[in-house]
């Protein structure tokens, strides 16, 4: 007999996969600390990305050059950039953007060998990058594994080694450009800290709120209707 102290939505859990977007909780202590969902390792060679409609992780694309991404990348479940997202960069940059319609990117950094993507992780944001990919607000936030041995004393973004930022920056820039070409359609026009990160997580989980209303409402409600 089912636990009458749980909602019915959640007892669903035990016996079906939650989709790592809508049906993973972003953490009680949002945004100061958040469970991400991990697709993409620094050993891969392949972009790993979930497929929106099933919750599967899929194979985006080879990578075929030599990019390999070096932290941990994935999003924080139950956001989405839109508008709010798309505003606040807007403001930040002078320019008139869009939300990219993607739940919101997230680095993680650690000093551990992790060999593989599709886990989820306790992470602490510290900062991030003002990512534009083709007119759309695109931004990746920086965190670090939460009690990480080397980076987990980390609370700002003027932590992270020049170095480092440097390798990210890269990254993103050039993820999408072909050896041959000399323009990218990506630009980061800044690097930001804790406090902006926060508020581009809250502004995220606002987004997805608007967009998708509350999950936790609306399963409730049809599983009454079930009843």
């Amino acid at each position: 007999m089912a636990n009458s102290a749980q909602p019915l939505w959640k007892l669903l859990g035990i016996l079906f996969k939650p989709h790592p977007w809508h049906g993973i909780s972003p953490g009680d202590r949002a945004p100061k600390v958040l469970q991400c969902f991990i697709e993409v390792v620094p050993t891969d060679t392949l972009k790993y990305e979930i497929d929106k409609v099933s919750g599967y992780l899929k194979i985006d694309r080879p990578q075929k050059y030599s990019n390999i991404c070096p932290a941990l990348y994935g999003f924080v479940p139950q956001t989405y950039c839109g508008e709010g997202v798309a505003t606040f960069s807007s403001e930040k940059t002078g320019r008139t953007l869009l939300g990219d319609g993607d739940p919101l990117d997230i680095c993680v950094l650690t000093d551990r060998p992790i060999e593989h993507g599709n886990i989820l992780v306790e992470c602490i944001p510290i900062g991030g990058l003002r990512m534009v990919d083709d007119n759309e607000a695109d931004d990746k936030i920086i965190a670090v594994l939460k009690n990480d041995a080397t980076y987990g004393s980390w609370t700002d973004i003027s932590d992270v080694p020049k170095a480092m930022l440097d390798r990210l920056r890269h990254y993103f820039l050039t993820y999408k450009q072909a050896p041959d070409s000399n323009s990218s359609v990506c630009e980061i026009t800044h690097a930001y800290g804790m406090e902006e990160a926060h508020e581009v997580v809250r502004l995220s989980m606002n987004d997805y709120s608007a967009r998708f209303g509350d999950i936790e409402q609306i399963l409730d409600a049809a599983l009454s209707v079930m009843k």
